[in-house]
């Protein structure tokens, strides 16, 4: 299937092409034409494949112009990626000029989102907590609100937005067409199903060959300041243009940013108590290859959605599994290959192989030889 054989308006074909687009995802191939049937979805998709406009594209076609209702209301768990939506969906509506776009999340003034909503935006994408602000001060409505999405669906419930979500769902028309686009489908996804959707069609993009991220996975045994010194061979001798680095903490992202640094590597920070302005800033410069090393906290990363990061580094072993292959998801992506590369202690074992089993990852073991350069090894980390 390709996107004329979707039934898509001038408009919107227009705007694929301007985008770049070729040929649809399979998650798009998918959800498209039974998202523009009217039907509710629950989608299971890997990172990277196109969710955005799986759902976006249904949005611009079946949203009303002419009308100054809130007809369209996405739901995402962070700041970055409500921007990243917000970004793609305008490009969507490029060749729609009169269609109003408006993002609300928090750390970005409330005074500036009120002014936006008083413009009388036809979609709103929000994060749940400033949504229900906006909703308590009255200054948006959903009673005409039609299409309702929950993207990252598993990363914002399990990020005890639960409740939130609950809350705006009640609010919302009983007759809306709810859709849900996730990674992975959680006990608390399903019951938002059971509890919010009307006979939902079930769609899964699996993790083969044509659709899952090219993704070298690589675990390297290192600690104290032979780890720092291993990362900065990793960073120097091998040919990485743009590098994503995982820490745990916003304290060891900053600590490791000022070490690498130090070490003439430059490289930049994010983490979740920055101010929205320095965020947004260091993000376009990411997004523009303006900065080539970014350390970052898992919470952070998550609105991380940038093509032709080449590798990605957990400098610390995530805290939960998921969180691994949210990781490594920011890499591998629009068809590219990508590496990433997980770095354990001795006493971390029992942690990757918990890790490894879990996500059933195929990883090589490698060691730095005496020009600091990664080469593999045919031993059995967990021993």
């Amino acid at each position: 299937m390709e996107y004329q054989d979707m039934d898509l308006s001038p408009e919107v074909m227009q705007a694929v092409e301007r985008m770049g687009f070729v040929h649809p995802t399979e998650i798009q191939e998918k959800a498209i034409p039974v998202m523009m049937e009217g039907r509710e979805i629950i989608a299971k998709a890997p990172t990277g494949t196109g969710k955005t406009c799986a759902f976006g594209i249904p949005i611009v076609e079946k949203v009303d112009p002419a009308s100054p209702e809130l007809q369209a209301l996405v739901l995402c768990p962070t700041r970055e990626l409500c921007t990243q939506i917000t970004d793609d969906l305008r490009n969507l509506a490029h060749f729609k000029p009169e269609l109003k776009i408006v993002s609300v999340y928090g750390g970005d003034p409330i005074n500036k989102q009120i002014a936006a909503l008083k413009g009388k935006p036809q979609v709103v994408v929000a994060t749940p907590g400033r949504l229900l602000d906006h909703m308590q001060r009255r200054t948006l409505n959903l009673n005409k609100t039609r299409i309702a999405v929950l993207d990252e669906a598993d990363e914002m419930l399990d990020m005890g937005f639960f409740k939130d979500v609950r809350k705006i769902l009640d609010r919302l028309p009983k007759d809306k067409q709810m859709v849900m686009f996730s990674a992975t489908i959680s006990r608390e996804v399903m019951d938002i199903g059971w509890l919010y959707q009307m006979d939902p069609v079930e769609l899964t993009v699996l993790p083969v060959e044509e659709s899952k991220p090219k993704i070298t996975q690589y675990c390297l045994q290192t600690t104290g300041r032979q780890k720092l010194r291993d990362l900065c061979n990793l960073l120097t001798k091998l040919d990485y243009r743009r590098v994503l680095i995982f820490c745990n903490t916003k304290y060891a992202t900053q600590s490791l940013c000022g070490q690498l640094q130090d070490r003439g590597i430059p490289a930049e920070c994010l983490h979740g108590d920055m101010l929205q302005g320095a965020r947004n800033k260091i993000m376009a410069k990411f997004k523009a290859g303006e900065i080539d090393v970014l350390i970052a906290t898992d919470v952070a990363a998550r609105g991380i959605d940038v093509t032709g990061v080449d590798a990605v580094f957990n400098f610390e072993m995530p805290q939960d599994n998921t969180s691994y292959l949210h990781r490594i998801g920011r890499t591998g992506r629009a068809q590219r290959e990508g590496a990433s590369y997980l770095f354990y202690g001795p006493d971390e074992k029992s942690r990757l192989y918990n890790l490894v089993h879990y996500t059933r990852s195929v990883v090589q073991p490698i060691e730095m030889n005496e020009e600091g350069l990664p080469v593999p090894v045919d031993i059995d980390p967990f021993r």
